[in-house]
């Protein structure tokens, strides 16, 4: 007897379909063809003890499993049900009737139980947009498929609780979106708020910008100045995601395997923040079994690189590529997959390797050669394609003790979402484009364009802190930034006057 069954299988942050091809003949042995790796091929150890532990028999014939199109490899644990159920289908213990209609996954403990996999939201995303009436999927996985609209999401406990709604024995247990609506997402609470950092005004003022217009920003000061901290509230001031960004966002974490138990939508945006230690891999992607890096999970939120000169110089170097073209392309052989990585970079470092060089009371011990060097351990290239450099200074004691409390993530906010709404009317009609960071030179010339006046004062700091033409467009989208919090239709100079100064680390005098 051949039944067919459906699955999927994940390609970087999307899902192809698989068909689960079984048929029985006369003879004896289960073989499993279709280009499976070893977790695929051990399933059949796992199936057979579900069964036994469950109270199915396997049967006594030739069992051929086919998983197609043959010509895709197929990895993971997430097979175990689909093969399973159309096992089930084929010796007739469960009616083949509705089977077709579901693309099943999921992975079996011993006992029959499930299991959660990978990947289930761009899996039951699949499903949708190729016509199937719904997904079966471990209970814990349920929310995460439940937020696709439209779709029947079947919640399964075990290999025996699916044959039951099969059979029609149990309704089917169709699980539904429990997740608040995103208007709500502005309010949603943060254990960190600006309202608790005294002073560093300036800072705060830099911050807003960058997370304005989505600049990647870099803050130097001595230990103990305050620049992790105020990265870390740095989420609590950038605007709520849009429904697409927050689909987009938590198919590359549930890909990843990041998703916790019973998580559905993610509303708030990611905050990353590798070690030093990173290797290259584990910053950009890939792998034997290629899954997303930091870069990618960062994806439409933050990617933290606090004592950014400790980075490896090729892990600091492949950084330079995504935050250009807001994806990472990772090639192989036999495929190639695309991850998207339009992240915003927020780093800190100490300005020399005894961390007080222009300490305002403590004395560097470091010569001018050290501070040079050091600085230099980040590469021209990538310093260019930093927006906003902010020289961190450490809050005097006196400040520290006023109980007098700065403003308030909240109100940093709406001016941040209002800038972002005038910017999204900017690029209404440009696809890919959501922020004044992301302009290319024909945009700038259409979007940004310069009276007489501040073109020239532009063009004389330029010659005077040589920099380059990278620099050049990014200080103007930046001064662009500066005049949508500002309310204003034109740049100006004193917009422009403060986007220069936001290139500090770009001067020749820094470290000599």
């Amino acid at each position: 007897m051949f039944v067919k069954a459906y699955s999927a299988s994940v390609v970087g942050v999307s899902a192809i379909t698989i068909g689960v091809e079984v048929n029985l003949s006369r003879g004896l042995g289960m073989f499993l063809v279709g280009l499976p790796d070893s977790s695929v091929k051990e399933s059949q150890d796992r199936i057979r003890s579900a069964f036994e532990n469950s109270n199915f028999k396997m049967p006594g014939k030739r069992l051929v499993v086919n998983l197609a199109p043959a010509d895709v490899r197929k990895e993971g644990s997430s097979f175990d049900l689909p093969i399973a159920v159309g096992i089930l289908a084929a010796t007739e213990q469960v009616s083949s009737q509705h089977i077709g209609e579901y693309i099943i996954t999921g992975e079996l403990s011993l006992d029959g139980t499930l299991r959660p996999v990978k990947g289930v939201l761009p899996i039951a995303v699949a499903a949708k947009e190729r016509g199937f009436r719904g997904v079966i999927v471990p209970e814990e996985n349920a929310p995460e498929a439940a937020v696709v609209e439209g779709l029947e999401v079947v919640a399964a406990v075990s290999l025996k609780h699916v044959a039951d709604m099969l059979n029609g024995h149990e309704p089917m247990q169709v699980a539904r979106p429990s997740v608040e609506a995103l208007s709500n997402a502005e309010t949603l609470p943060y254990a960190e708020d600006f309202s608790d950092v005294k002073g560093q005004e300036n800072v705060k003022r830099a911050l807003e910008i960058a997370a304005a217009g989505g600049h990647n920003v870099i803050m130097i000061g001595a230990p103990g100045s305050g620049k992790t901290m105020l990265a870390r509230r740095m989420p609590t001031i950038m605007p709520p995601m849009t429904r697409d960004e927050a689909l987009e966002t938590t198919k590359i974490h549930s890909v990843a395997g990041k998703l916790g138990a019973h998580q559905g939508l993610m509303l708030c945006r990611p905050f990353r923040s590798p070690h030093h230690t990173a290797s290259q891999v584990s910053l950009i992607g890939g792998g034997s079994n290629p899954s997303p890096g930091e870069v990618s999970l960062a994806h439409n939120g933050i990617l933290f690189a606090d004592e950014l000169p400790e980075f490896g110089r090729s892990a600091l170097e492949v950084l330079r590529q995504p935050m250009e073209d807001k994806k990472i392309t990772i090639s192989r052989a036999k495929y190639t997959i695309e991850y998207p990585a339009n992240f915003m970079l927020v780093a800190s470092m100490n300005p020399c390797p005894c961390g007080y060089y222009n300490h305002p009371t403590r004395e560097c011990s470091c010569n001018r050669y050290a501070v040079h060097n050091y600085l230099n351990r980040i590469s021209g290239p990538l310093l260019d394609r930093i927006d906003l450099h902010i020289e961190v200074v450490p809050v005097p004691i006196e400040e520290l003790n006023t109980k007098r409390t700065g403003e308030s993530s909240a109100e940093i906010r709406k001016r941040v979402i209002a800038a972002r709404e005038i910017q999204s009317r900017r690029f209404a009609d440009c696809p890919g484009v959501h922020t004044n960071s992301m302009m290319n030179s024909a945009m700038l010339r259409r979007f940004c364009p310069l009276s007489p006046e501040v073109a020239a004062l532009l063009n004389r700091a330029i010659e005077r802190i040589n920099l380059s033409t990278r620099a050049y467009d990014r200080i103007i989208k930046v001064a662009r930034t500066i005049a949508d919090l500002d309310g204003k239709e034109q740049i100006e100079t004193g917009h422009i006057a403060e986007a220069i100064n936001y290139r500090s680390l770009d001067r020749d005098s820094w470290g000599r």
